[in-house]
């Protein structure tokens, strides 16, 4: 049994910082061409040198999505452009297609690829394709279970990665034709729509003008909207079948989220591999999970092909049982006063919570509040507005201020 790695997202140069300050092993992110994410902020070739550098000297590591399916107007630009990262410093690249494969084999071959779970890799066959073709890693479809993917890592000697966390798209690990139909965006290479959490409705071919909602148990119009993946419960089968890295779905989401949902694996994985027999996953970390933004949660096709139960019917509309409402720059302890980068509306007398980059979780009531100029101020109403207030010795640079929201209901 090998300790996994955790593998988190990065949308951003803050959201790479935070989630390797809050116990990521390691980083994906998309540069600003052919990746699938091409509405996340992503990173120039100078940031990727900049997040490589400052993930190598935490002893990090990060992995440059390619995986995009390209067309024949994609390909000039890119052999120069897989040059540039093997410069700037990946570690290794996440690619699908197998032309933009052969490519880079060709251009940077001492360069560690990934098979990307766009290729839909769902058996042993194919996995041990991918490893004579000199894959590094492969990642595995979501469509396999537990005891799928322990069978196909027996059968296999590459690293195996498998996502736990996250959005789970409607279609086969993402190969979605509906957003090119509906929008003329394709989801293939990096502009998904979004289509399958949309409202649909039906219409009669002799009546185009009447539309009928779509019903299903009464609750409902959303047919193709799936509950987010959780897989933390099931960390020691995963452990003991060997899977190498762990990857958290989000590099469209923000820092609260990543950092959130980083640290509670990061906690999780830490005690699975004390005692892999006897764990269980704390009560305080599955409220972590329903902290962020999230939809319902589902185990996705591990335990058993999903049905009707994984999809949320209701809305589309996502929950979170916090607010992120700040960030704390510095921590003075010779004057117990901390510095705070306003996240969303607060107000003094109100309790908080904290969350450090080390995993520890305190109540704060926030008191004493001073604007930037050091004058009283009684709330912070500004979007990122600077303020001070009375601090606690446990808090630590870029801890995240919460506001708990009161008991909601998950269906």
């Amino acid at each position: 049994m090998i300790k996994p790695e955790l593998l988190a997202p990065a949308g951003s140069m803050d959201k790479a910082k935070m989630a390797l300050y809050y116990g990521a092993d390691a980083l994906y992110l998309g540069g600003k061409a052919f990746g699938l994410r091409a509405f996340a902020a992503n990173f120039s070739c100078e940031e990727i040198r900049d997040i490589c550098s400052f993930a190598h000297a935490m002893g990090k590591k990060v992995y440059m999505t390619v995986n995009i399916f390209p067309h024949n107007s994609d390909l000039p630009a890119l052999p120069q452009y897989l040059k540039d990262l093997a410069a700037a410093g990946a570690d290794a690249l996440l690619i699908s297609d197998l032309g933009v494969w052969m490519l880079a084999r060709e251009i940077i071959p001492d360069m560690k690829l990934h098979v990307s779970t766009q290729a839909n890799t769902t058996s042993s066959a194919a996995v041990k394709a991918w490893e004579k073709l000199g894959a590094d890693r492969v990642v595995l479809a979501r469509e396999l279970s537990l005891g799928e993917i322990a069978s196909i890592a027996k059968a296999t000697k590459v690293d195996l990665e498998v996502f736990v966390h996250g959005a789970m798209c409607i279609s086969y690990s993402g190969r979605c034709l509906l957003s090119n139909y509906f929008t003329g965006r394709d989801s293939n290479r990096g502009a998904c729509a979004q289509i399958c959490r949309w409202e649909f409705s039906l219409t009669e071919k002799n009546h185009p003008q009447e539309a009928f909602p779509i019903a299903e148990d009464e609750r409902g119009t959303y047919i193709l909207n799936s509950k987010d993946l959780c897989l933390i419960d099931f960390l020691p089968q995963l452990m003991a079948a060997g899977v190498k890295s762990l990857k958290i779905e989000g590099r469209m989401k923000s820092v609260h989220y990543v950092a959130s949902v980083v640290s509670a694996y990061r906690k999780a994985i830490d005690l699975c591999w004390q005692d892999p027999e006897h764990y269980h996953t704390p009560k305080a970390l599955q409220e972590e999970l329903r902290k962020v933004s999230h939809r319902p949660y589902t185990t996705g096709f591990a335990v058993q092909k999903p049905g009707p139960e994984a999809q949320v019917y209701g809305t589309s509309s996502y929950i979170a049982g916090a607010d992120f409402v700040g960030l704390i720059k510095v921590y003075d302890p010779n004057t117990n006063r901390v510095t705070v980068e306003q996240r969303n509306h607060v107000k003094t007398g109100e309790t908080l919570e904290i969350l450090t980059p080390g995993g520890e979780i305190f109540p704060w009531t926030l008191s004493h509040m001073l604007d930037a100029d050091g004058q009283p101020i009684e709330a912070a109403p500004h979007a990122q507005m600077l303020f001070t207030a009375d601090g606690d010795p446990r808090m630590q640079k870029f801890s995240l201020v919460r506001r708990i929201k009161p008991l909601f209901s998950e269906k």
